[in-house]
This record gives structure tokens, sequence and C-alpha cells, in this order.
């Protein structure tokens, strides 16, 4: 029979939870007390060992099952002991729930993946970096998955110009798909992929990363970096995983559980490191955005389109307009109308090619790219030295 861990509480009375824990249809190794005193009497019997060590009692069990309530544990508590329970590889389940862990696939060169806790926490812009940083030393291929990648892995050899986005916008194409993003700014080698769905442990419900995973093998580079998207996870076992956050957004849901697959947590706008560290000892580095544009724009009228902060001041350029909309295509229309500059600078987001560079085009509007630099805050520890310490030590120098 599959082993059982059971979580219980005192606000139950012992010989109710007792007859619970009988009825499973699972061998029970033993019962983690969590908390609460109301209805304990002492020497209270279950039935099955009293267990002093959650994680402890993980080991010996392949499903967490939940016999608790509230006030003893809130939702926010049985999310972080889900999160346990999945980082273990175990199932969680409770009356009217059940979490199942990811599951990923081995993969056979040295492996690092960039994750999120959500949309615009800054993910793609890590891993920007973190491709720039190793290609410095290494020959990397990126593979990025998206909600708007192509049917079948599309690789990008070479980065694309404005022309080749424009060509894929008006096929019908995301232009401004992650992969593309990356292979633009970066000039590494990129493979899109899609997904679709989204669990709230990261799982995908359908993608095609494990084609685009095996013809990034088929390259045999010294590193694949497995880029994620928003708070999904690439379903790939890879040796090592940097977890992106928003200054919110650690202790939410089940982030405690990326915390746990990861090595090393970017804290993008500030933002507890201890908060994180809380959840596992890991490294922690914590940093801003800063919007840059590809090109020298000194001396010259700029519309910025972006989906974050403008510092305008470090720019260098006479800044005339900024919209924020690219994810809101109603309100970027009407930004578009009023824009009136010499160069429209453009995050590779949502509607940046198929409206702003669009229109740049049919007015004569020069276009230049525009990527987020990621900068640690001052008295952070280096963030290069930090990723460096991922690499396996099995990738060739």
């Amino acid at each position: 029979m599959t082993r059982a861990l059971v979580v219980i509480d005192g606000e139950h009375y012992a010989p109710v939870v007792r007859d619970a824990i009988a009825g499973l249809p699972y061998e029970v190794v033993g019962a983690w007390l969590a908390g609460g005193t109301e209805k304990l009497r002492g020497g209270d019997d279950y039935g099955v060992p009293l267990l002093s060590d959650f994680d402890a009692g993980l080991k010996q069990a392949e499903v967490v099952v939940d016999l608790s309530d509230e006030p003893v544990l809130s939702p926010p508590d049985r999310f972080a002991l889900a999160s346990r329970a999945l980082a273990a590889g175990l199932r969680y389940e409770g009356a009217d729930f059940q979490f199942e862990p990811p599951r990923y696939a081995p993969f056979p060169l040295p492996s690092l993946a960039v994750i999120g806790t959500g949309k615009r926490v800054g993910k793609t812009a890590v891993t920007g970096h973190v491709a720039r940083l190793l290609a410095r030393e290494r020959e990397v291929v990126v593979v990025a998955m998206g909600r708007g990648g192509p049917a079948e892995p599309a690789v990008a050899e070479a980065k694309p110009t404005l022309d080749d986005l424009l060509e894929l916008s008006r096929a019908g194409e995301h232009a401004a798909s992650d992969y593309l993003e990356t292979a633009a700014l970066t000039g590494v080698v990129t493979i899109g992929c899609r997904r679709a769905g989204g669990g709230l442990a990261g799982a995908v419900t359908t993608s095609n990363v494990l084609e685009g995973a095996a013809l990034a093998a088929e390259r045999e580079p010294d590193i694949v970096l497995f880029d994620g998207s928003g708070a999904a996870i690439p379903p790939i076992d890879v040796d090592a995983r940097i977890l992106v956050a928003g200054a919110q957004d650690v202790s939410a849901y089940l982030n405690a559980y990326r915390v746990l697959v990861s090595d090393l947590v970017v804290l993008i706008g500030g933002g507890d490191a201890e908060q994180v560290r809380a959840v596992k000892d890991i490294s922690v580095v914590r940093a801003d955005l800063r919007l840059r544009p590809m090109e020298p724009l000194a001396g010259r009228t700029v519309a910025v389109f972006t989906t974050g902060p403008v510092p305008t001041e470090q720019l260098g350029a006479t800044v005339v307009s900024v919209s924020r909309n690219l994810a809101d295509r109603a309100r970027l229309r009407r930004d578009l109308a009023r824009a009136d500059a010499e160069v429209f600078l453009v995050e590779i987001k949502a509607a940046a090619i198929d409206m702003v560079a669009e229109t740049a085009r049919a007015r004569g509007i020069e276009v230049v790219f525009a990527e987020n630099e990621v900068v640690p805050l001052p008295g952070e520890s280096s963030l290069d030295e930090a990723i460096w310490t991922l690499v396996p030590t099995g990738a060739r120098a």
C-alpha cells in the first residue's frame, strides 16, 4: 500500500482522528501534530506513531494527507506544508484538494533554469543577464517557453532584426515571444517553445519544451539555459534553478515550493531576503531593473514604450512621452496616436512589434530596442559570482 504521513491538529478530538486515520486507504507511517491543544487530554492515542519532525516524516512517505483544519492551520500555513511535501516529490491531499508534484524530465547536458513567481517580475531580464554572462566563457543555448511560442520548436540562430520580427508578426506569429526577445537582446542561440496552462506549483498542462530540449542537446553546447514562463517551470530536471521574485511574491500560495527547488533567488524591486531564507537557507540578491537602449540615443527626441519605470535621466535623450501600456492595446493605441518623436524606444513585450513597430514603420520613425538591465542594489553581493557558482562542474570551460 501507499505509505502516508498524516497532518493532524489538537482542535480535533483524538478518537475522531484515530477513526479517520484507520479509514484511509493508505499504510499510515505516522502522524504529525501541527498544533492546537483544545481537545487534547494527554497521552492521546491515534493508532499510529506521533512524529515530531514533519520533514523527517516526508522521507518515510509517498503521500501527505491533511486531516487538519483552521484555526490551527490557516490556508497560507497549509500551502507552506504542501510546498515542502511537493519539493520532496510527494502528493499533498486533503478533504477537497490535491496537489501533485511537478515532474521533470532528465536532461543529458549541464543545465540551469530561470523561473519566476509570476508575470512581469523580471524573469526574462534575468535570463538575458545569465545568457550574456555565461556566453563570455561558454557556448550557451537558451530554451525559452512562452504562452505565445511556436507550434514547433523554432531556433533563432542569430539576433533577429526589426524586419525579421515584423515579417513574423505579419505572418500571424507572436513576434514579441520571450525567445525572440532573448535572441534579439543577447545574440545567444535561442530555441522557442510554447506552453498552455499553469498549475499552482508551476507544472504546465501542455508544452513542446521536451522537443525543444532535444534540439538543444543535439547542438552539444557547454550549457543549456531554460527560461520559464510566468510562474510556470520548464519541465526539465536541471542542475540548478534561479528564482526571480517581486517584492511581495515569495510567500504566496505555493511560491515556497519554488524557493525550495531553487538554488538562488533574485528579488527584483527589493524584497525581504530573510523571508526567503525562512523557507530555505539560500543565496539571495536584491536588484532593480534599469531600462537600457541597445543603441545610443544622445541628442534625440524619444517616445518610450515599456512595462516598467523609465529612468529618463539615464537615457541620454529627450524623452517626450512614456507609455507603459504594451499589454493594454486600447490604451496603447491612444498613446501611439499622441506619440511624436524621432525614435520609438521599445521593450520587446506584448504588442511591441505588431502595434508599436508597425506604427513607427508606417510613419518613418526609427525603432530602437531596449533591455531591462539587472542592477544589484547597493551593498548586495555579486550577482555574477552567485550565478557562476551554479554552473555545473561538468560544463566545459
